[in-house]
């Protein structure tokens, strides 16, 4: 029998330089991004366009909204749900659903917490507990849903009902544990120096321009598919400038206490940045990653071409709900304790709002890390920007619902049209 290969992961979204033929220019380039836009690929760029016209509108109805302190504010509070996002792309990618994401990170919070506060066991080793408590959990869903060939939404709704029985059995009703280790704590309320934030932005671009000019300068010496020199160069100055933007707005002494300054980037920032870089890699650079796109965009082919799919199908969930652990340790890090109800209400529902709000398709086959990094920011944008005017919760619902069904619908048409176009 004659074996099908495997799809090719999707090229990223926002790479513009890249279609079916060689752009020889920036003009080229942008023209065919441009036919891309047109064949339904738009990628992030909805959710790149909405936070800006967020941006704008709140800038305008509150002078507080763009002030340092505020600021500082927005990327603590999108911290949780940006990582929680990211950890159910992969499972997205495979046209799967976790519906326990958000309470197993309850859940893995209130394990690191105990371990601190009842074993008086050091914060590595009880996060490293938390963690691997998630990726357990994870693995378990995922035998139930590749072995046993449970739709993962039964599967997940029923560890949802069942970890919060325990995360209740472990607290108490009612009670909660406090965040008693001063790291843990420090992810979301203590900032970096101003000189380690300059460092960090210098490295950050440094590093971006090394490794985006090697991998040109690779490509073009093997005759591979490349970006223009010119696009690759706009896209290293524009990290250094957000890096630097982002590092000169949060270096200034924000408080509102002359005796207390409060200056530097929130710790929290860097850790989201080191696990965006790091998922990048994997789902781009390796071959795990080109795997779980294949996967995600033809099972059947994926298998006939000899990949282990029940394998994939069980690691994506691992990923998950570890990641689920390390958002409930960010969560519990910005709340000082985890109780009863860590994890659930509308935790998981916003992120998964932020990962189709950012690109990521619900039908699988589709959707980066970054996805899930720039739909976080929206959604905490929206809950931010609304605080500062004083709006009712319902407000902040059903705005943060429309944005995710106005992305949903975004998402249809865009298949449907790539559909048409004859792209996968």
């Amino acid at each position: 029998m004659t074996q099908t290969s495997a799809p090719e992961p999707e090229l990223a979204d926002s790479d513009f330089a890249i279609d079916a033929h060689q752009a020889a220019g920036l003009g080229e380039a942008v023209q065919a991004y441009r036919n891309r836009i047109r064949g339904g690929d738009m990628g992030s760029l909805p959710a790149v366009l909405g936070l800006a016209v967020l941006f704008v509108v709140f800038s305008i109805a509150s002078d507080r909204f763009l002030i340092a302190l505020n600021l500082a504010n927005l990327i603590t509070q999108a911290g949780a749900i940006c990582v929680l996002a990211m950890g159910l792309v992969p499972v997205l990618l495979l046209g799967d659903i976790d519906l326990s994401a958000g309470v197993a990170g309850g859940l893995s919070a209130a394990i690191t917490a105990l371990a601190i506060v009842d074993h008086d066991l050091n914060w590595a080793v009880a996060v490293a507990a938390g963690v691997l408590a998630g990726a357990v959990m994870g693995f378990v869903i995922g035998l139930f849903v590749a072995k046993l060939g449970i739709p993962s939404f039964v599967v997940t709704l029923a560890f949802f009902l069942g970890l919060q029985g325990v995360i209740l059995k472990m607290i108490g009703e009612g009670g909660s544990v406090r965040v008693a280790d001063d790291v843990i704590r420090g992810i979301t309320i203590d900032n970096m120096s101003v000189a380690a934030g300059w460092i960090l932005a210098v490295v950050l671009s440094i590093g971006y321009a090394a490794v985006s000019l090697r991998r040109h300068r690779i490509q073009v010496s093997r005759g591979l598919q490349h970006a223009p020199l010119s696009v690759v160069l706009i896209k290293i100055a524009g990290i250094a400038a957000i890096a630097i933007t982002v590092t000169a707005v949060l270096n200034v002494n924000r408080s509102r206490n002359p005796n207390f300054p409060i200056e530097g980037i929130p710790y929290v920032l860097p850790l989201v940045a080191v696990l965006l870089v790091f998922w990048t890699f994997v789902f781009n650079r390796t071959r795990y990653g080109r795997h779980v796109y294949a996967v995600g965009g033809n099972r059947e082919a994926a298998r006939r071409a000899g990949i282990n799919v029940d394998r994939i199908r069980v690691s994506v969930f691992v990923i998950c709900t570890s990641m689920a652990a390390v958002s409930g340790i960010i969560a519990s890090s910005y709340a000082g304790k985890v109780s009863a109800s860590s994890g659930g209400g509308n935790t998981l529902l916003y992120a998964v709002g932020a990962a189709v709000i950012g690109g990521t398709s619900l039908f699988g086959g589709k959707g980066k890390p970054s996805d899930a990094v720039i739909g976080g920011v929206v959604i905490a944008t929206i809950a931010n920007g609304l605080g500062l005017l004083n709006q009712a919760s319902w407000i902040n619902f059903v705005v943060t619902g429309g944005v995710l069904l106005l992305a949903a619908g975004v998402d249809a048409v865009s298949r449907r049209r790539r559909s048409a176009a004859g792209v996968g």
